[in-house]
């Protein structure tokens, strides 16, 4: 948005008086000049004054003037309302709760309410003229509401449409849930004030949701992705003043229980949600999870910001410590990676997938080494469900992303390092079946990847563990890794991808162990390296 809410205004407001200036100006400049050139520098009526000529009014043409002023009043409110009326309908038959958000804004409520009054007080004008009496003081003002009415007119016109933009419409829901949820939160002391205030954010939510489907629907990349990032920002909003809420709020109220997406809940994960005190951040997620499936066969790209936007919030929980947060986000990315999977969208999986590794990352390098432990074992069983479905590029990304992650265990000293390493190397065990070549060449891709690491750092019993876990495979398939591996010598691939480099790809100081970490699979090393 070029504007924000409250600038829009502002600037509404300036341009009327800007127009406001110009017209006037322009006729008291023309109007001087008539007066002097008509009657003289000298006459008795430019010595009384410009000001005091125009109010000299003659009761038979004001008479005449100002039975048509009502008529002007009338034509230019006819003019607005149907105008606006119009553009109102429009975007209502688009967007939800769009004629409510009108008529409760200040500028529309002002400007309608303005022209009726200008209409009908000059109404009233009209029926007071006499030949011997002419009110002077509300001629002037009557013609003062007319002119302002003509001026804002068209300025007017620009807010409505700025306030009717789609980006506007979304910021505006936002910000009204926020305003509630915060009110029902902390504020409100009346004893019914939460639960009305839950209602109100349930309804902002399905409404951003309502918004993102239709432009779904309609090939609108711009507006769903605003509707997303919304739900976002409202989240993590939320998060900042969450601690701050009484505990009234966190109890699953009558609006809440009959809400669609909680009514068929039972009583148990309702009573879960009060538990955890998540229920506004299950409701976001919710919707997020609507929007993805409703998106996943055609626009890609709202899955895969959703995905980025899920992993804001798990970021966000991780920064304000709530474990339980941090536990459901883990629960929606395995949803979107589930329903991925069973539409068979290996491009949305990758994406999503690399979203969730970037999240295990953030807890890894922000102490949550548990929180990563768990989205590490979410990982694997996802590429085992990827293997099982015969969608081998799947388990391939899985093996080159918990291969990274256990990197990033080892450069941060996590003390869950072990087991994070033994998860990776659990990959390519029962049920795999070995019929699956090129899935099973990925895995162990990614597992000497990490050895070579190991090595390259002085990790020798954590590389001697994966040789020993590899001392059954076939010499033909471990040459053929190795002569891979050494020939990737590019960190860029050769298409464009949003991971922005070669999963095989190896550092030069890491591929010169390959020859050390061969050896020791060829020799046929049993010792199992402790991994604690």
């Amino acid at each position: 948005m070029s504007d924000g809410p409250r600038n829009m205004p502002r600037r509404w407001a300036l341009q009327t008086a800007v127009l406001a200036c110009a017209s006037m100006t322009l006729f008291w400049l023309f109007y001087t000049f008539d007066v002097f050139t008509f009657f003289g520098s000298q006459s008795p009526a430019a010595r009384e004054g410009v000001l005091q000529q125009y109010v000299a009014f003659d009761s038979g043409g004001v008479s005449e003037a100002f039975g048509s002023l009502s008529s002007v009043n009338v034509a230019v409110f006819g003019i607005v309302i149907t105008v606006v009326s119009i553009i109102v309908q429009l975007s209502a038959e688009r967007y939800t709760g769009v004629t409510r958000m009108f008529v409760r804004d200040r500028v529309n409520t002002f400007v309608i309410g303005y022209f009726v009054v200008a209409t009908v007080a000059t109404v009233w004008l009209s029926a007071s003229l006499k030949d011997e009496f002419i009110p002077t003081a509300a001629l002037v003002a009557m013609l003062s509401l007319t002119s302002a009415g003509l001026v804002i007119m068209a300025p007017y016109f620009g807010y409505v449409f700025w306030f009717l933009e789609p980006q506007n419409i979304i910021e505006r829901i936002r910000q009204t849930a926020v305003r509630y949820a915060e009110k029902g939160a902390i504020d409100v002391e009346e004893d019914d004030g939460h639960l009305i205030a839950q209602s109100q954010i349930l309804f902002a939510l399905e409404e951003l949701t309502d918004i993102a489907n239709n432009s779904i629907a309609g090939r609108d990349k711009i507006i769903a992705s605003a509707a997303v990032d919304a739900l976002k920002d409202l989240a993590v909003g939320y998060m900042a003043w969450k601690p701050q809420a009484k505990p009234a709020w966190f109890l699953i109220g009558p609006g809440i229980r009959l809400n669609p997406d909680f009514v068929a809940m039972d009583d148990q994960s309702l009573a879960a949600l009060e538990t955890r005190r998540t229920w506004v951040e299950w409701q976001v997620m919710r919707q997020y999870l609507t929007i993805y499936n409703e998106a996943l066969a055609s626009m890609r790209d709202v899955n895969y910001l959703i995905a980025i936007d899920t992993r804001y919030i798990g970021e966000a929980a991780a920064k304000v410590d709530d474990a339980e947060l941090i536990a459901l986000t883990y629960r929606y990315m395995n949803s979107y990676l589930r329903a991925t999977l069973n539409a068979k969208d290996v491009r949305t999986t990758y994406n999503v997938l690399n979203q969730y590794r970037m999240l295990v990352e953030f807890m890894l390098e922000n102490g949550r080494h548990r929180a990563a432990l768990d989205g590490v074992r979410h990982m694997k069983y996802y590429g085992l469900v990827g293997f099982e479905m015969k969608l081998n590029f799947v388990t391939e990304t899985v093996a080159y992303d918990l291969a990274a992650l256990t990197e990033l265990a080892h450069r941060h000293a996590s003390p869950l390092e072990g087991e994070i390493l033994r998860e990776f190397l659990e990959l390519d065990r029962p049920p795999f079946v070995r019929d699956q070549e090129k899935a099973l060449m990925g895995v162990r891709k990614a597992q000497v990847k990490l050895a070579a690491y190991y090595i390259a750092n002085g990790e020798e019993g954590r590389a001697r563990t994966i040789a020993a876990d590899m001392r059954d495979e076939p010499r033909d398939r471990l040459a053929h890794i190795k002569r891979q591996l050494q020939s990737t010598d590019t960190k860029d691939f050769w298409e464009i991808i949003d991971r922005g480099s070669n999963l095989e790809y190896m550092a030069p100081e890491h591929r010169a162990c390959l020859d050390t970490f061969f050896a020791w699979v060829d020799a046929g090393m049993s010792e199992q390296a402790p991994t604690n």
